[in-house]
């Protein structure tokens, strides 16, 4: 899954693709360098981001979505907003990857009309405030627990259980040791039966283990995608997609995987059971 950020702030990237042209050209670079799935936002859910309203939101990544409707690769929208996930199905997007899980009382419904795919991720608090002083009893227990409830939630408002992912939100509320207990304990979160989103391209953690600023972080993203394939993520969400395909194929070659498959292939009707 490649990182389309149509936003001015964002942490990694922000307003290097706020316009619209600079956005669509940068998401058919990622689908030529593997991208099988673009997610495209219009706000940043960075540590004390402010909240954009749905209008403006609308208008960054509408024209992006209509833009790559050609393109040889899905459409997610990234948005907690009902209103911003209704226009954005509109225009072609297929998957909406929500932060909040559905915490928007006409998600749910939206999704379930239009029967696209719902990617539901734990956030403790909001972008506002997560990362104030983020506590856990034990973090991947707290995780899979606050999934399942979701899951089963979208599956009362009429989501088909099959078109749900989940997604444990690396550093949404997460401190350096939370995140790594997460991404070594993937497989507990499998127990759910649900294909598993891992985002942790560029993250604040990365930085914090190795002392890179942000675009020095493509080593250390490799190594936490790396280790989240081996531990069954089924969809990693990326920034340097090119670099992802070229590292995940050889370590699915040394470990005796089926050949690497470009995400192009794999995710039409993803099923739980580890990245192809």
């Amino acid at each position: 899954m490649g990182i389309v950020n149509v936003t001015p702030d964002s942490f990694s990237d922000g307003g290097e693709y706020l316009d619209p042209a600079a956005a669509i050209s940068h998401g058919r670079e990622l689908v030529a360098e593997g991208a099988g799935i673009l997610d495209i936002g219009g706000e940043s859910t960075r540590p004390g981001a402010a909240a954009v309203p749905a209008a403006e939101e609308l208008r960054r990544v509408i024209p992006v979505i209509e833009g790559l409707g050609d393109a040889a690769a899905r459409i997610s929208v990234d948005t907690s907003k009902a209103d911003v996930a209704e226009a954005a199905i509109a225009a072609g997007a297929g998957i909406v990857n929500d932060v909040t899980a559905l915490s928007d009382p006409r998600m749910a419904a939206v999704c379930a009309e239009a029967g696209v795919e719902v990617i539901l991720m734990h956030m403790l608090g909001t972008p506002r405030t997560m990362q104030d002083d983020p506590r856990y009893e034990d973090v991947v227990i707290d995780v899979r627990d606050f999934l399942a409830t979701r899951v089963a939630l979208a599956v009362d408002a009429g989501i088909d259980e099959r078109q749900i992912w989940i997604d444990p939100g690396i550093g949404f509320g997460k401190t350096v040791a939370h995140n790594l207990e997460l991404i070594r304990r993937l497989g507990e979160l499998r127990e759910l039966g649900r294909p598993l989103v891992l985002g942790s391209s560029r993250k604040r953690f990365i930085g914090a283990l190795s002392g890179r600023e942000v675009d020095e972080r493509l080593g250390g993203t490799i190594a936490a995608n790396a280790i989240g394939y081996l531990n069954g993520a089924d969809v990693l969400r990326v920034h340097d997609v090119k670099a992802t395909c070229d590292a995940l194929a050889v370590v699915a070659a040394i470990i005796g995987e089926r050949e690497w498959r470009l995400a192009a292939e794999a995710v039409d009707g993803v099923e739980a059971g580890g990245v192809e």
